[in-house]
């Protein structure tokens, strides 16, 4: 059952869903996607080459006026990067300035030491190119464009612009109408609170592992993801947030109320905060220090058994 409470559901008014896997006009493919209210959209020359994972399938959707263009094309193959390196992500993305503003490159090396794809996108990550290496690539239906973590990445970013921030958490919408962010690190109990809440009680999960959240006029609303945890909850829809939670193993179900700085505090160290620019940390901290002044926060010392969920839900701030 859809919860009355999810005031943004599956996509925003301006956004029109797609009639199918991709929408061809003309000579050019097209698709698109929204996460976070931040809409995408993709050309290219083949259905393939706008193809979306299956992950994001459930987040299609087309926006006339979309906040990220991405044009997606092949390179016989991707030369090493020129520009100056500003970040390392220590896995299979590394970021680079370029003339047209960030580069950003994927690569593993059990393919090789070069890219197998290369975004380059404006500095306010509006528009973007998307190189795909055909040296890389035997078939290009293998490729996947948009495979994580290109997409999230993307988003993190554009999200940088605007009064918005991705952060570790399970957002549950309760039977009560509740809204709920838990947040933690790994280990501290995500996947475990989004099954228990879910096999208790009808309930709307958003994500069990990546929370996206945002200032909507007087409130904030928190939106589900396609990046998921273990227990694969991931809605294309949203809810005004009502409480924070920071979950951490211990006994009692105890909760505990923050203070403004220790909220600002917990929320960043467990956010996805682009930090090789001062500008997107200080917007991230800024925005933090408006959840913090709106939205009441608990430190959340619980067990993992039905206890933890009908504390919750019998407690009143």
């Amino acid at each position: 059952m859809m919860s009355g409470t999810l005031s943004h559901r599956m996509a925003s008014n301006f956004e029109r869903r797609l009639p199918g896997p991709v929408e061809e006009l003309g000579t050019v493919y097209h698709d698109g996607f929204c996460v976070g209210g931040v809409s995408v959209a993709l050309s290219g020359e083949c259905g393939a080459d706008v193809a979306l994972v299956p992950d994001l399938l459930a987040f299609r959707a087309y926006s006339d006026f979309p906040d990220i263009r991405i044009s997606v094309a092949w390179a016989g193959k991707l030369a090493r990067a020129q520009g100056r390196r500003l970040f390392d992500s220590g896995s299979v993305w590394s970021l680079y300035e370029c003339e047209e503003g960030f580069q950003f490159d994927f690569g593993v090396p059990i393919i090789g030491e070069l890219p197998y794809k290369r975004l380059i996108v404006d500095e306010q990550v509006r528009r973007a190119r998307l190189l795909l290496s055909r040296e890389c690539f035997e078939n290009r239906k293998e490729a996947f464009p948009l495979e994580y973590p290109l997409d999230e990445v993307l988003i993190t970013h554009r999200l940088a612009h605007e009064r918005g921030i991705e952060l570790h958490g399970v957002g549950i919408v309760g039977p009560d109408g509740a809204s709920n962010l838990f947040i933690g690190h790994s280990g501290a109990g995500k996947s475990t609170t989004a099954r228990l809440w879910a096999s208790l009680h009808d309930v709307e999960i958003l994500s069990d592992d990546r929370i996206i959240l945002r200032g909507d006029a007087d409130q904030i609303v928190m939106y589900g993801t396609p990046w998921h945890g273990e227990a694969a909850f991931a809605l294309p829809a949203s809810a005004p947030l009502q409480r924070i939670f920071v979950l951490e193993h211990g006994q009692g179900n105890v909760l505990t109320r923050l203070t403004r700085s220790q909220v600002v505090g917990e929320l960043f160290a467990r956010s996805f905060v682009p930090f090789h620019r001062h500008e997107y940390v200080d917007s991230a901290l800024s925005f933090l220090e408006r959840v913090a002044d709106t939205v009441p926060c608990y430190r959340y010392s619980f067990e993992p058994d039905e206890r933890a969920v009908e504390r919750i839900l019998a407690f009143r701030d």
